[in-house]
């Protein structure tokens, strides 16, 4: 190849030995100057990672920064890692925590921190007292049963009676009737509807006679110097009699025909061979009729 490189034209000869110059003057200039200095930076690197200048701490790729361990109080459903690492909680405890606050994890007591993996008994009884859990954090259920704080309104919420509290039925309306348990809005007036229209109770057992009347509520009533509205059974007309709960149409057709066949009647027994009255209907007429 030398021979032929001398049958080449001269100024191809020319070119490719300037070519040939320049090379080996890149090559000359990399290997003295270039060299030199990436051989001392990697001795430089070297050196430093792994000579450490004297005084100089030697590098540690896995150390944790330590904090100087501090107690106050905290809440472990809002405490951030930086808290939780000044309260001297190993990185590994801290992200145990988030990862249980990230799956809908939530402290509610105390005694639930105890939980936390590693957790020693002397770290928790450190803790213990700093822990502060919100009461957001508190189970909704809680909730049942708590009072608001506001005045109660009595006349649509009367405050119940209690068991050894009682009720003068004869004298009672319908907001004394409503403090009776048992008694709501219905039979107070029912209570006091049927009192008029028998003139005024003079037995608690009268009640029975309201229709479908809740018999555990019947303890809480007493009945005091009952003073009932009297009927003249000698004055009244058949309509003004009949309106009685007591006597129905034959009975007061009975008192009528009575009056008008006998005269005036002294005492309700005359009425006894009337088929219409027995004894039962004298004794509950008793209280309310008049001569």
């Amino acid at each position: 190849m030398i021979r032929e490189f001398f049958y080449l034209r001269k100024s191809d000869r020319t070119t490719i030995l300037v070519l040939l110059a320049v090379l080996v003057t890149v090559v000359t200039a990399i290997f003295f100057v270039g060299g030199n200095d990436a051989s001392d930076a990697v001795a430089t690197a070297d050196s430093t990672s792994f000579y450490p200048p004297q005084g100089a701490r030697p590098y540690q790729p896995y150390a944790v920064a330590t904090q100087s361990t501090a107690l106050f109080p905290f809440d472990p459903n809002t405490a951030d890692s930086t808290q939780l690492l000044r309260l001297g909680l190993q990185p590994w405890q801290v992200r145990n925590i988030y990862k249980y606050r990230a799956k809908g994890g939530v402290y509610r007591r105390k005694e639930d921190f105890a939980r936390l993996y590693g957790l020693t008994v002397k770290d928790y009884r450190r803790l213990e007292p700093y822990i502060r859990i919100s009461a957001d954090y508190r189970p909704a259920a809680t909730l049942v049963g708590e009072r608001e704080h506001y005045e109660r309104d009595t006349l649509r919420f009367p405050v119940k009676l209690q068991a050894d509290e009682h009720v003068v039925l004869n004298r009672a309306d319908t907001a004394q009737l409503r403090r009776v348990p048992g008694i709501g809005v219905y039979y107070a007036k029912e209570i006091v509807r049927y009192g008029h229209r028998l003139g005024g109770y003079v037995s608690v057992e009268q009640l029975d006679e309201i229709d479908d009347f809740p018999q555990e509520s019947k303890k809480y009533f007493v009945v005091e110097q009952p003073r009932p509205q009297q009927l003249n059974v000698n004055q009244l007309t058949l309509q003004q009699l009949r309106r009685h709960p007591y006597i129905n149409f034959y009975q007061a057709k009975a008192i009528v025909d009575y009056r008008r066949l006998r005269g005036p009647i002294t005492d309700l027994r005359q009425l006894r061979l009337s088929k219409d009255f027995t004894e039962a209907d004298f004794q509950r007429l008793e209280p309310y009729v008049a001569y």
